[in-house]
């Protein structure tokens, strides 16, 4: 008898703890989720940067000279909205194929908010739902004057943050834009809530160097775009370590806190599961005295 009590017990001290964990994966998984894709997209952007760090520099400069030459041909180019069906449906874009490593052209890194994703030709929903897209008729990601690249990425996905937080940047931040040439440093001039149809925000400007971060507002609305917008600025390799260091110890203290809340928690239904233990045996001891 005091066997099958034990098990019974046991039994049911199983199936808490696997109630408590499957409880605590619903709880948690879009936090684990975003940290995954966290991960996964600060490993493809820094896969980029060792592939081109293999790149010959005549390959190098004969690929940036071709961008270069795409973006001067652009001129009265009609852009589309992004998240529009016909766009999002579009398979992978052809017209960057002199930037790419392996269907990469590069990589925005946005320190502020903690932020580096690989950017794609085209604005499919698979790529702007596992980087970021670059928005096909402005200009590829190289810099110089007469350019405007459009980056965009969606928000509000429960499993990876992408744009979610870029309404937390403010004028005055920096992002940069990884190339297989160099790192292009833009500071935030413009931060704009625009109509999903109105691209005058969106095009080139004479003699400006410009890059403009893309995202749907309200989140799970989507009625309108987001834009923050960035002028180019000199690349300062100290200012872009300290940025990062920013970032990385803010990331490094929201995993801390996380996982103290974990600690707490699993501590807390430990306690209380012992507790319901005790209070059982000495009602069992007072009950068999009598």
């Amino acid at each position: 008898m005091k066997k099958q009590s034990k098990r019974h017990r046991l039994n049911q001290n199983i199936a808490l703890i696997v109630v408590f964990l499957i409880g605590l994966t619903i709880l948690l998984y879009p936090q684990i989720s975003r940290i995954y894709y966290t991960i996964e997209s600060n490993y493809q952007s820094k896969q980029f940067d060792r592939e081109k760090s293999t790149l010959h520099q005549e390959d190098i400069s004969q690929r940036i000279a071709l961008a270069k030459a795409f973006n001067a041909s652009l001129h009265d180019v009609d852009l589309k909205d992004p998240y529009s069906d016909d766009e999002k449906t579009k398979g992978r874009a052809e017209y960057a194929r002199m930037l790419e490593l392996h269907e990469q052209i590069g990589h925005v890194e946005i320190p502020k908010i903690r932020v580096d994703l690989p950017i794609y030709a085209g604005t499919s929903d698979e790529i702007i739902s596992k980087g970021s897209g670059h928005l096909e008729g402005t200009s590829l990601p190289v810099g110089g004057e007469n350019t405007h690249t459009v980056l965009t990425s969606h928000s509000g996905l429960p499993s990876a943050k992408l744009f979610s937080d870029l309404a937390k940047l403010k004028k005055g931040d920096i992002f940069y834009i990884h190339n297989i040439k160099e790192i292009l440093a833009y500071q935030i001039d413009q931060i704009k809530i625009i109509e999903p149809d109105n691209f005058s925000d969106l095009l080139i400007v004479p003699g400006k160097d410009y890059a403009t971060l893309l995202t749907c507002t309200p989140v799970g609305i989507n009625t309108h775009r987001l834009i923050v917008r960035g002028h180019r600025v000199p690349y300062v390799s100290n200012e872009h370590k300290n940025n990062k260091q920013k970032a990385s110890s803010g990331y490094m203290c929201y995993l801390f806190v996380l996982l103290a809340l974990l600690t707490l928690l699993f501590g807390y239904w430990f306690y209380r599961q012992k507790k319901k233990k005790s209070q059982k045996v000495k009602r069992e001891e007072f009950h068999a005295k009598e």
